[in-house]
């Protein structure tokens, strides 16, 4: 009898963060949620570090989890690779 891991929030994040990313990109151009994800805000500058930008997460999380740009057109298998966990090497390096 096996003992079932819990997921890592960092996990649980960046699959639903992959799977909202594929929702909207599925989307119908005209969608608001669509227009808002491909809008480019202007260079408003804030004291401190800067955030990183949602995308980047995104790429980051689809790097880690070896998806493709346009695999988001293929529903079950972003899907497959969405809910993917990431590799454990890679989790805490740095931390």
């Amino acid at each position: 009898m096996g003992v079932k891991e819990k997921p890592d929030i960092i996990d649980i994040i960046e699959r639903k963060r992959l799977q909202w990313y594929g929702h909207v990109k599925r989307m119908q151009d005209e969608r608001l949620p669509k227009l808002i994800m491909e809008w480019i805000p202007g260079e408003r500058r804030k004291r401190g570090r800067p955030r990183k930008p949602w995308m980047e997460g995104v790429q980051a999380a689809m790097k880690i989890r070896h998806l493709e740009a346009d695999q988001w057109l293929n529903r079950k298998e972003w899907c497959l690779g969405s809910g993917r966990r990431r590799p454990l090497s890679q989790d805490r390096k740095g931390r």
